[in-house]
């Protein structure tokens, strides 16, 4: 699979680099016409997702290379070398949502209703991101005979793109690319529902999407390791924890009059 797109001279483009920033694209025009709909300010809400996107990309990052750690201290400058991969989603989660926690106390705004609105766009831009590791190589699964990537009716050029170290790999990509546009397409949905409390579009997120990498991470053959752990199936589980305490509870919590009247110094009139 040829990994770059475009050359011009010694500017090489990478489809890893096109389809990470065609994911931000679209998640940030998701979440701002959730926004726009729930009254929140075009400002307030760019600024946001442009800090949030910009420290998600470092941590992940930064989140990858810890589990590299032997590679990256021998090659320094190719901890810069996103294009080459080595983005991991769980790092831009914690780096991103840490963010987001500030930002909100800081301008005293409800944590769940701004995470709310920015999952839906989120979701999205995961299952897009997933076709920039294709065309890296990256996120696949195990050896599997050309026949039975045939009779999954897969493009050519996906069959193809799952020659990897000279054998036909499990396209696990494909999988999770799959689900994360599911579950986009259900948040879209139940995001209607009258009777939905504030959180619970996050708690869903959070556990539909551990689901999801649980799942897929146990067919991946090239997973970050802890030990013989496979961290992003234990970071899975606390997720599903969160999520699923977020779903549930969360309508208990009983919000202060103060950060509702302040949210409501955001919302236009």
């Amino acid at each position: 699979m040829e990994r770059i797109a475009f050359e011009f001279g010694f500017i090489k483009i990478y489809w890893y680099s096109i389809f990470i920033f065609l994911g931000v694209i679209i998640a940030y025009s998701i979440i701002m016409t959730e926004a726009k709909k729930r009254g929140i300010e075009k400002d307030f809400i760019a600024n946001l997702v442009f800090d949030t996107t910009i420290i998600g990309l470092i941590g992940a990052r930064i989140y990858y290379c810890l589990f590299h750690l032997s590679y990256y201290v021998k090659y320094p400058l190719e901890i810069f070398q996103i294009w080459n991969g080595g983005l991991a989603i769980h790092g831009g989660i914690l780096f991103g949502g840490i963010f987001v926690i500030y930002y909100c106390k800081k301008n005293k705004l409800e944590l769940l209703k701004i995470l709310d609105i920015v999952v839906v766009g989120v979701i999205l831009g995961q299952a897009i991101g997933r076709w920039g590791n294709f065309f890296n190589g990256e996120a696949y699964g195990a050896i599997t005979p050309l026949t039975h990537l045939q009779s999954m009716h897969l493009p050519k050029f996906i069959i193809d793109g799952m020659y990897i170290l000279g054998e036909y790999r499990q396209p696990t990509f494909l999988y999770e690319s799959f689900f994360n546009l599911l579950g986009f397409i259900i948040l879209i949905i139940i995001r209607k529902y009258p009777y939905l409390k504030t959180g619970q579009l996050t708690g869903f997120y959070f556990m539909w999407y551990s689901i999801t990498r649980f799942i897929i991470e146990s067919m991946r053959t090239d997973s970050l390791m802890l030990g013989k752990i496979k961290i992003a199936q234990l970071v899975s589980m606390l997720l599903f924890i969160v999520g699923f305490i977020i779903f549930i509870y969360y309508k208990r919590i009983k919000k202060s009059s103060k950060t509702e009247y302040l949210y409501k110094n955001h919302v236009r009139t």
